[in-house]
């Protein structure tokens, strides 16, 4: 081999292990916080390390700093992660040690990822296929031969769970360029290969069609670098998803918080499988003397040293620091165009959500939508992309398989790369599958990154009840979407309102997820004409966070009045209820439009004003959303209150049993507005 290449990464070695040892000796200061190391992985993780290129994309895992060496970081910046301090370049000291991510011109990007065991593989499968995506539409501005391709690295104990089965589908399928880099020690925590995986990754692998797989031993720095370089080449000419399945030993503890010494009973074997003294043999093979590798040695273990005593050094975090880059900064603040052009035509609010998401792309290249049916055949069970594959191609509007967790997940990666996909799942009862990534992926990683990898993506989840969807396509499920810090939340009653969040949405550089009721889509349930609207103009944007007051009243002494704060379905029953009670004069009626954020301030302004309040939804009415939203109501209005703030919701039943006098029993409607409504009046 090249003697640069071995000098180099075996400098790597001998820094990465100069950690590990140095961490050991110091454990009662760097184990306040949970930490693991390459000890063991150090040689396949610097053969790969040192060929990636600031073009790449790469996701490694928890156990990788060997790797993050290879790229360019020092020892002294993984010091400032692995003591929680505020200059840690990756999180701030919001995320543990070897939780990269990194946006550094001259290095590999990685975007944020957590720790749930192989969930970074959707996500950077996510990156490949906006790759993809780029080069078939003629998108992408890298030469042959330059073009990047995404490196996701895994133990091999996480190649059982079921998403990492999804994302090796879809990069089968579509043939997309990324590197599988499976690292195999041979055990999850305590529980070992044979107790937990029927065959390895590199047998797994050979059954998904198109996808490669390779097998080798990864304590040889020559075979592993040889290898990979093939690999990567191969990847980069042609297209195509590989995976290397290394073997190698776990040479230190699990984590700083599982030591080794408590259950495991082959430690002589794994060390006799050390890498550190095969390369050390490999450089005196090729030529490099003794005193060369003593003095890298030295060099080393002198070069950590001084790092971790600057770094015990360092700052802090502030406690004002909690506070930054929840979302990042969004440039609709204010209601723009016109939402009720002269002369427009009055759609349904299906149609109000099909014409934003056209114009979208005819303007913005980088847009894409994707998820079951809403290709060219069908487009979309509600008819909510007809038409748009044929406009746009089969690129940019497509069919994936059934695999919530992917298509939610997979935005993390596109969005990365500079893409805005539109995602959706089917009904809001399929969103379980997909909450996994929602929640460890998509919305801690503006947060968790220090706002450096912010997901700009949106997920359309049509949601609620009517014409006997039964149990399995008529749930309300935003109590446990909204429970997700770092999501943004629309849940519109109306076209206009639902075309403008849209564009707002598009171009909030955060996560946002649109509730969009089925019962409102064509206005087929009596009473909901008011979800048709006139189409608002190209240019109409709805900023996030302001709530509408839909049906205003004056103060008055001498009456009973109460406002009612509702969204989505209940603004129907709302307007309903009001208006067959003659009472639109005594009933103030607010429609809160998003849910995070949320309107307050009209909200308690128009509570304090009447002096009662109902809250209605179509959730069951107990633990939710709107119970919260009650209690805050209550809280902060309580001094202008007359009555108990009420609520009316669904009845707290499991399920929205199929049969349509059970489904009327089961959820509110306008006659059950009106009893309610009467009640709080005359309290």
């Amino acid at each position: 081999m090249n003697k640069d290449i071995l000098k180099k990464g075996f400098q790597n070695l001998c820094t990465a292990k100069s950690m590990t040892e140095l961490y050991e000796e110091n454990f009662k200061v760097v184990s306040k916080y949970v930490h693991a190391t390459s000890r063991g992985h150090e040689v396949i993780q610097t053969a790969i390390g040192m060929q990636l290129r600031p073009q790449d994309y790469a996701f490694p895992y928890y156990r990788d700093d060997a790797m993050l060496l290879a790229i360019g970081m020092s020892s002294y910046e993984l010091m400032l992660q692995v003591l929680a301090k505020r200059d840690d370049p990756f999180s701030g000291g919001r995320t543990y040690y070897s939780h990269p991510s990194l946006r550094d011109d001259d290095k590999p990007k990685i975007p944020h990822q957590s720790s749930a065991t192989g969930m970074q593989t959707i996500p950077a499968t996510g990156v490949a296929m906006g790759f993809w995506y780029e080069e078939a539409e003629n998108l992408s501005k890298h030469k042959e031969g330059e073009k990047p391709f995404v490196v996701c690295s895994l133990g091999d104990a996480s190649v059982t769970e079921g998403e990492i089965a999804e994302a090796f589908q879809m990069a089968a399928l579509k043939q997309l360029p990324i590197l599988y880099l499976v690292q195999d020690n041979g055990w999850d925590i305590s529980a070992n290969a044979a107790e937990t995986r029927a065959q390895d990754a590199f047998e797994y692998a050979r059954g998904f069609n198109g996808l490669e797989a390779v097998t080798i031993d990864g304590t040889d720095f020559e075979e592993s670098y040889n290898t990979l370089q093939d690999v990567i080449h191969k990847i980069r000419t042609e297209r195509r998803p590989f995976l290397v399945h290394a073997k190698v030993p776990l040479l230190n503890h699990h984590t700083s918080g599982v030591r080794m010494e408590w259950y495991r009973d082959d430690l002589e074997e794994a060390r006799s499988r050390d890498p550190y003294p095969k390369m050390i043999q490999l450089l005196l093979d090729n030529g490099v003397t003794q005193k060369e590798i003593d003095d890298m040695i030295a060099f080393a273990k002198a070069e950590t040293q001084t790092a971790f005593e600057k770094a015990q050094e360092a700052e802090d975090p502030k406690p004002e620091d909690l506070f930054t880059h929840d979302f990042a900064p969004t440039p609709i603040t204010e209601e723009v165009g016109e939402r009720s052009p002269e002369g427009g035509e009055q759609v349904v609010m299906v149609d109000c959500a099909l014409f934003a998401i056209e114009e979208l792309m005819r303007k913005h290249p980088e847009c894409l939508m994707y998820g079951q049916d809403v290709g060219g055949r069908l487009g979309g069970v509600f008819r909510e992309a007809a038409t748009l594959a044929q406009k746009f191609g089969d690129n940019r509007v497509f069919n994936t398989p059934i695999q919530e967790a992917f298509i939610v997940g997979s935005t993390v990666g596109m969005s990365a790369i500079g893409l805005k996909p539109i995602v959706e799942v089917q009904f809001a009862d399929y969103i379980w599958p997909g909450l996994n990534q929602l929640f460890t992926e998509v919305s801690r990683s503006c947060y968790l990154s220090n706002g450096k990898w912010p997901v700009s993506m949106i997920l359309r989840v049509p949601i609620g009840a009517y014409g006997s969807g039964g149990p399995y396509h008529s749930s309300s499920v935003e109590s446990v979407v909204t429970n997700i810090r770092g999501l943004k939340i629309a849940y519109p009653s109306n076209g206009a309102d639902l075309k403008g969040l849209l564009k707002a949405a598009y171009y909030d550089p955060n996560p946002v997820v649109i509730f969009e009721h089925k019962g409102l889509y064509w206005s087929k349930v009596p009473g909901t004409k008011g979800a048709t609207s006139i189409e608002p103009s190209e240019d109409y944007m709805l900023p996030f966070g302001k709530a509408w007051i839909l049906q205003e009243i004056w103060k008055q002494e001498e009456v009973e009045t109460m406002s009612i704060i509702t969204y989505g379905m209940g603004v129907h029953w709302a307007m309903n209820a009001s208006s067959e009670l003659g009472m639109q004069d005594r009933i103030e009626i607010v429609d809160l439009r998003t849910l995070h954020p949320l309107d307050y301030d009209t909200v308690f302004k128009s509570v304090k004003k009447c002096g009662k309040c109902l809250v209605i939804t179509e959730e069951p009415s107990d633990n939710g959303f709107s119970r919260g939203l009650q209690g805050r109501i209550q809280e902060e209005c309580f001094r202008e209150l007359d009555a108990p703030v009420l609520l009316i919701g669904s009845e707290n039943m499991p399920a929205i049993p199929l049969n349509s006098t059970l489904e009327q029993t089961m959820i509110p409607s306008t006659e059950k507005v009106k009893i309610k409504i009467e009640t709080l009046l005359g309290y």
